[in-house]
């Protein structure tokens, strides 16, 4: 006969294996599960194909010139939302590069020494040629534990994807991907072309709606999906719309989702328009300086993905040593040239010399004494 003790641990080895079964089970489902979001939306996308083209264009519209205007131009929109929707999926967010990475040396000191300052130290030093401006709420390096590597500029650790991420917006379920530098020209065109595709719908299908309330249709198969399909285009313009115009206020501004939640902190303090360049220069900087593929869903987005120009006038001595936290008082027009990083070659933004003075960085630059403006001043305090 067995004892109760031995009954209870038997039922909790029971209980731990059955939840360990089923946590595992959650984990194989998983990746199947994240895809369901874009199964939904590739469903309801195939669905108003049939209903728009079959029900509407082929049974329902009679007039051949009518008919064919509608096929061209929904067909159009259609290949667009499709494109861009397509990319934004299948384009693997960029990750930093290997030289934001610490070295074995420095990951071993810092697994040894589990003082705050020694690995505030080793970052410094790490960090010391990296072109990063940013801090931590407390003033610190930037730094990933689980990728082991110093964050660049507006990089953000992905939950979901466990992975760094370079200038990271959001994680979205509606594309099973994460939304950065690599694909966020893609994401603001499928939300645009899926807007113009629903208003699309909308506008063409308003008098056969109205017909359809007032028995101007017969009673078939058509009239119920031409209802439905209304309804639909209807609802996704709205969402849609908004969330579209609230990106293109992001693009005005030069921000992501995340830093217009939380303001990126800078040396001298938090700076919610650190990074803001004006609003030709922000638009380019996603969208290149090649207009003929702006709506076009091509990369053309400007820099590397770890280094940004700001609008930050260049501290002084003095200046850097204002604690984090304590934001400095600046007016927007007032700056006249950003602090730039060691990528700025690699950025069209910094080459032009109606924009940037060249002559006033490099007067800071031999100031300062270092090649990263941030670091200098962290080194001289």
């Amino acid at each position: 006969m067995a004892s109760p003790a031995g009954s209870v641990a038997s039922s909790r080895s029971c209980s731990r294996i059955g939840s360990g079964r089923r946590h595992c089970l959650w984990r194989r489902a998983g990746p199947f599960l994240y895809w369901v979001p874009v199964l939904f939306i590739c469903s309801i996308l195939a669905w108003s194909y049939y209903a728009y083209v079959a029900q509407l264009c082929l049974l329902t519209i009679s007039n051949i010139g009518e008919k064919m205007v509608c096929l061209i131009a929904y067909h159009l929109f259609f290949m667009m939302f499709l494109w861009s929707y397509w990319k934004t999926i299948f384009t693997l967010p960029m990750n930093p590069s290997k030289e934001f990475h610490l070295s074995y040396s420095d990951k071993e000191l810092m697994e040894r020494e589990p003082r705050n300052e020694t690995h505030q130290e080793v970052l410094k030093r790490a960090a010391k040629d990296l072109p990063i401006s940013t801090r931590t709420m407390s003033g610190a390096i930037r730094y990933c534990d689980r990728c082991q590597l110093i964050k660049p500029d507006r990089c953000h650790h992905c939950s979901v994807c466990d992975k760094c991420i370079l200038k990271m917006d959001h994680h979205c379920p509606w594309v099973n991907n994460c939304v950065g530098f690599s694909n966020y020209k893609f994401f603001l065109l499928f939300l645009a072309y899926s807007l113009l595709y629903c208003l699309f719908i909308f506008a063409t299908e308003l008098q056969h709606f109205i017909r359809f309330w007032t028995n101007g249709l017969p009673d078939t198969q058509a009239k119920f999906h031409i209802m439905f399909l209304f309804f639909a285009a209807a609802m996704f313009s709205i969402s849609l719309s908004s969330l579209f115009g609230y990106h293109c206020w992001l693009v005005s501004k030069n921000k992501s989702t995340l830093e217009a939640f939380r303001a990126p902190v800078f040396r001298h303090g938090t700076d919610k328009n650190g990074f803001h360049l004006g609003f030709s220069k922000n638009l380019r900087e996603v969208f290149g300086d090649e207009k003929k593929y702006w709506l076009l869903p091509i990369f053309t987005s400007l820099g590397d993905g770890c280094s940004f120009p700001t609008c930050l006038v260049n501290q002084d001595l003095e200046q850097a040593s204002t604690p984090a936290g304590h934001n400095a008082n600046k007016n927007e027009n007032s700056h006249h040239f950003p602090a730039k990083t060691l990528r700025d070659s690699q950025s069209h933004l910094l080459t032009d010399p109606q924009s940037w003075t060249e002559t006033s960085a490099d007067t800071e630059k031999n100031k300062v004494g270092l090649s990263n403006p941030a670091l200098s001043m962290e080194n001289e305090t």
